[in-house]
Order: structure tokens, then sequence, then C-alpha cells
């Protein structure tokens, strides 16, 4: 399935789970609000991020209630500031609230994917090292998150299991070795990104032999990247992965490696702190 196509149904599937779950058989006090009574209401951030989610909220309030018009202050990507409002919201009152948690809780998780993510872009400026992310996202939130690292700069790794190869310590011991592995996937898939997991340098020596197209370097010291980098001289790309943090980055990509990915840009953020805020009800005319 095309990237875009999954992403929309994903979208849209998001969004449905989230009212479900939220607003269940109904939202019983936002039933306190006469059906009359119209609102304009603003979303802003209490702290600086990246802004990404905006298909899904307006996915959220199209099924709720559309009638409700969203004025968007900012695109996914856009850097916001502390107190800045981002969204201006205008509708019935009672669709506003009954949509108001969904729509934050989705904006505060994938903008703090898309923030952490374009704060390690931020730090290896300069260099040709590429910030891939990870298969450890939040459960049912694979595409979702995965666009959020875009958001902020970085890359996809692959989405799944499905769409490469990625030969780890327990794959190579029941292939019966990286070059048996490697021959394995070659018959069985020719046209798929093939990457190995090494842990050694006898292991990269194995995966180059091989013929790898990419090689993962696991928890390997600074010292041993740029022993790593040299040894295989662009026959294959060089993938960093363990110990990656704000600490080290910069670090790493210095030694000379291609890409690093790490876990932390989908399953260790923190939400963005968001608000949103009546400014104006009305009766409707």
């Amino acid at each position: 399935m095309h990237y875009y196509t999954a992403l929309a149904e994903e979208i849209r599937a998001n969004a449905a789970h989230l009212l479900a779950e939220d607003v269940g058989p109904g939202d019983m006090t936002a039933q306190l609000i006469p059906d009359s009574q119209w609102a304009k209401a603003n979303v802003i951030t209490r702290e600086p991020a990246v802004l990404c989610g905006v298909a899904w909220v307006d996915e959220i309030f199209r099924r709720l209630d559309s009638r409700v018009i969203l004025h968007w202050q900012a695109a996914d990507g856009n850097r916001l500031e502390a107190d800045q409002t981002f969204l201006t919201l205008e509708g019935p009152a009672r669709s506003l609230l009954t949509g108001e948690r969904a729509a934050l809780n989705v904006l505060q998780t994938l903008s703090a994917t898309a923030t952490a993510t374009r704060r390690y872009v931020d730090l290896l400026a300069g260099t040709d090292t590429r910030l891939l992310d990870t298969r450890k996202t939040l459960p049912n939130m694979r595409l979702a998150q995965k666009y959020a690292v875009t958001c902020g700069g970085g890359h996809n790794h692959r989405i799944g299991l499905w769409d490469a190869f990625l030969i780890k310590e327990n794959h190579i011991a029941a292939c019966g070795g990286i070059g048996a592995a490697v021959k394995e996937a070659r018959k069985l898939a020719s046209d798929l990104p093939l990457e190995v997991e090494v842990e050694t340098f006898a292991e990269l020596d194995a995966a180059l032999e091989a013929g790898a197209d990419t090689i993962m370097l696991d928890n390997f010291s600074l010292e041993e990247l740029r022993e790593a980098v040299k040894r295989t001289a662009g026959r294959a790309t060089l993938e960093a992965s363990g110990n990656v943090d704000a600490t080290t980055l910069r670090a790493i990509a210095d030694t000379g490696v291609n890409c690093i990915s790490s876990g932390a840009l989908t399953k260790d953020i923190k939400a963005i702190d968001l608000s949103m805020r009546i400014t104006e009800t009305y009766s409707e005319s």
C-alpha cells in the first residue's frame, strides 16, 4: 500500500478511535450547554514546540460536527513559541468541548515526537549524518509517529516488518550465520533493502562480505565506530544504534557514520503542554 494512502487511512482510524474512547455514547457534561450556544476558542502551546497533527484534528471535528470551523495559524513542521496561539475554532460550544481532549491528546503526542526529532536534528547541523526513527512507536500510532518524525526533520527507518530486511542477532543464530541469512534474503526478495545488525568487527566483516546494503553498528564505542567507518570504506551504509541521546549524538555523527537511529524519538517523549480556552460565546442566529 502506498505510504500516503496508508497514512490517510490511519488518520481516519485514529480519529475514530480517539472519539470512541473519549465520547463513547455521548458527552454528558456538554449537554449542560444549550444547543443554540456557539463559541470561539483558541488553542495555545505553553512551551516551545514543533507542530504536528493538523490533519488528525481536522478529521476529529469533521466526524464530530461539520459546523465547526478551524483556522490554523501554523502548519505541521512549524516551530511554535511558548504562549503562541496556533489554532482558533468556531462552532457549537458543545462540539468544541466534546472534541477538545481528543484533539489535544493527538496534537500533544505528535508534536512531542516532532519536537524531540527537531532537537536532535538541530544537534546534527553541519554534518552529513541522517537521523532515523525505529519501530519503537506507541501502540496503534505507527504511521502517525513516523509522519511526526519527518515533520521534525528526521527520516523513517522501515515502517514495519514487510518493507525491508533487518537481520538481527536472533535471525543470524536461527539462520546459521550472517552469510546464510543474507543469501536467503536475496533469494526471497532481492529488491528489498537489506540491513544486518552487528556487534563485533568479525560480524561487520561478515556482513560486508555478504553484501549487506546497510550495517547497523550496535552499541559500538566512538573509537569502534571510527574504525568501522575506516574498514567499510563506503562499501555499505553504516547506521549507529545504542546509547544515543542529546549528549552523545554529535560525537557519534562526527565518527563519520551515515545514519543514527533512536527509539527515544517515539517512545520516550513528553507530551507538549497545550491548552484550549473559549474566548467568546454567542447564540446561533
